[in-house]
């Protein structure tokens, strides 16, 4: 086994691997740029080495600075965890020249697998199914509309060495496949240095279902079960879980030997997925190989008991597998939500900025430590920069059932406290608060079909809104009582100090701007609320100036996140919003008098919406342009995102040129 190890990554990844390596006994040596010199991973080694300036090209994706880590770190083994090298040949090939031992597959593995348009090839010659479309790497226009036409829109444009939803485009029509082949193309080379192409068929409502597999030296391969991944948006998963909702025992075996059969096909070692699209008729197509260990690795080891991380390390220093596939149980079940560092308000734009507050969800609550783990990768008072993929940490929660581990990840979202930035934990709640989703019919388009393009927090408005309710006049009632008893004051000639202060029917709780008279009483062990015409016996230790609001409504537990406003509260809770105020009927009946504020104008200016940097410029000055026309294109985390006019009008001026570094509202350019 081997004494140190160099993870070759940061975030939550890096982390995660470093807690394996100290359970096994194994040191470790993390590697940092100057924008995570005081990242949490670096303070978790046991050494940390500098390795770049902040660009990742500059430093996580640096092969010669990171070779030169491991050997001054005199590891014996390098970890690449996923992105950045994890999947180049050439840096496993290079350790292995420098006596350091890679772990993942052989570079040969890497190579092939790595190249979709290879892996396709090969997997049509083994017999595993594959979608329909070309054979090889994808040529100009004129060739993609040829393909376009044989095989029938809508296609899939992918780029042959991608990953993570980079270089990647549904097509609908003909009209815009040359916008989005020039899109993928400039994605593919700015994330993974190669403009290759190919286009399949386009398989509408499809889920996306992986398996995990391992493979020892001794050319022994075993599957793990299944992932179910199709809650994605723009090709990027958000939510895993395992096993699949969509998979009988059958299907399972034969995905399973599929992917077992290619990994055989390429003398396969350590950890590997083999993605699969399937479609509604339970038909599945091979879609690719990550020769890597998968971002949402940690559902299948709740339900397996397996560490992946341990059994990559152990293939890797020559330990052939301890497990046969009869003896593989998948047990329960397994959610995990990615939280990212984005602004779903504002068509989930990357966010960045300083972690003001961070706050993972409450240990012990559900009395078994297993069932609910937190990968995270960030201290509270860290920036999250514009530098590196936007993922702050995965809460994974699992149970017996499916509902289980749905209600467990929901109370878990709802505790998680996370302010200074924007972030997408209340679009997280509101997906697992869908009826659908709750009921297993998910596919690639369940974010689309439900959500669209953004998210607003204040129209997941759920099913019974009564609760929420009781708890703004609940907290009215603490906050009143605590300062009658501080000022020493009478409120309304009613109260004595240190007395209960009754709200009657004469107080309304304003939520969003809707009104709830309300009557509060206070017998024994809590307060009841009446809203409605139905009463709530409400029970929490709140105290006002903590976040969370904790508590029991009618014996069932609660958990609301709290933000003071003026006024009033922001309260948060299973992905929904509400801004609450609680007044007297009078203050109730002269706001209604209130004339409503009128709506701002359209501004002249187009200001960037995100930090990154403009990657080109469509228009010039004095341009005439229809409203949806394409302005510029600018790139955040790796990926292009277009801006288009929101009215007609003509180009003023353009301030800004492509290669120029944007922030949140800089004016790009100017109508007239």
């Amino acid at each position: 086994m081997f004494d140190s190890i160099l993870i070759a990554n940061r975030g939550e990844i890096a982390c995660r691997i470093i807690r394996t390596a100290r359970r096994m006994g194994i040191a470790t040596v993390a590697v940092y740029s100057d924008a995570d010199a005081d990242a949490l991973h670096v303070d978790m080694a046991n050494e940390a080495l500098r390795i770049g300036p902040a660009p990742a090209d500059q430093s996580y994706l640096d092969m010669d600075a990171i070779l030169a880590a491991a050997e001054e770190g005199a590891v014996d083994a390098v970890h690449p965890g996923y992105g950045f090298l994890s999947e180049n040949a050439v840096f496993a090939e290079r350790l292995g020249e420098a006596g350091i031992t890679f772990i993942g597959p052989d570079p040969p593995a890497i190579r092939l697998m790595g190249d979709k348009i290879q892996a396709k090839k090969l997997a049509g010659e083994i017999g595993v199914p594959i979608v329909p479309g070309g054979a090889g790497e994808l040529g100009d226009l004129g060739e993609a509309r040829e393909w376009a036409a044989k095989i029938g829109y809508p296609v899939m444009l992918k780029a042959s060495a991608g990953g993570g939803g980079k270089g990647m485009r549904m097509v609908a029509d003909e009209d815009g496949l040359a916008d989005a082949l020039l899109a993928c193309r400039s994605e593919a080379g700015a994330s993974f240095g190669d403009e290759r192409m190919l286009i399949e068929k386009f398989i509408a409502r499809p889920r996306h279902i992986e398996i995990q597999v391992l493979a020892d030296r001794d050319g022994k391969v075993i599957h793990l079960g299944e992932r179910e991944c199709s809650i994605q948006r723009r090709h990027q998963k958000v939510i895993e879980e395992a096993p699949s909702p969509f998979v009988d025992a059958d299907m399972r075996a034969a995905m399973g030997a599929q992917a077992v059969a290619l990994a055989e096909a390429v003398n396969y070692v350590s950890a590997g997925t083999v993605e699969f699209i399937v479609g509604a008729d339970r038909q599945f197509y091979f879609l690719e190989m990550n020769t890597r260990l998968q971002v949402e690795h940690p559902v299948t080891e709740q339900v397996t008991g397996l560490d992946l991380v341990e059994q990559m390390i152990r293939i890797a220093a020559g330990e052939p597998l301890g497990l046969e596939q009869s003896e593989v149980k998948i047990e329960g079940w397994a959610m995990e939500a990615r939280v990212y560092a984005e602004d779903p308000a504002r068509g989930f734009l990357p966010a960045t900025g300083r972690l003001i507050r961070y706050r993972e969800p409450l240990s012990g609550v559900f009395g078994a430590a297993k069932t609910v783990r937190v990968d995270g990768g960030i201290n509270e008072g860290d920036e999250v920069t514009p530098h590196y993929d936007p993922m702050i940490a995965k809460v994974i929660t699992s149970g017996d059932t499916r509902a289980q581990a749905i209600a467990r990840m929901s109370r878990c979202l709802d505790e998680f406290y996370l302010r200074g930035l924007n972030h997408n934990i209340g679009f997280l709640s509101a997906i697992f608060a869908d009826a659908d989703f709750q009921a297993g019919e998910i596919s690639t388009d369940f974010i689309a079909d439900v959500f669209g393009e953004h998210f607003d927090p204040t129209a997941c408005v759920p099913a019974d809104i009564n609760p929420l309710v009781a708890v703004a006049a609940v907290m009215q009632r603490i906050v009143s009582q605590r300062e009658a008893t501080l000022a020493g004051r009478q409120l309304d000639g009613r109260a004595r100090p240190g007395a209960s202060i009754p709200i009657s029917d004469d107080w309304v709780v304003l939520l969003n701007g809707a009104q709830f008279p309300v009557r509060l009483g206070q017998p024994n062990g809590g307060v009841e609320v009446r809203v409605n015409g139905k009463s709530y016996q409400v029970e929490t230790d709140w105290k006002p100036g903590e976040d969370l609001f904790l508590g029991q409504i009618d014996g069932q537990e609660i958990c609301v996140q709290i933000d003071r406003m003026e006024g009033g509260y922001r309260l948060l809770n299973g992905g929904f919003q509400a801004e609450t105020k609680v007044v007297s009927l009078l203050g109730a009946s002269l706001l209604e008098r209130m004339p409503p504020r009128p709506a701002g104008g359209i501004t002249n200016q187009v200001l960037s919406p995100m930090p990154g940097l403009l990657v080109s410029v469509q228009v010039e000055a004095g341009q005439e342009i229809r409203s949806g026309e394409p302005l510029a294109v600018i790139e955040a985390m790796k990926m292009e995102n277009q801006l288009r006019a929101e009215r007609d009008g003509v180009i003023k001026r353009v301030l800004l040129a492509p290669g120029d570094s944007l922030v949140v509202g800089q004016v790009i350019m100017e109508f007239e």
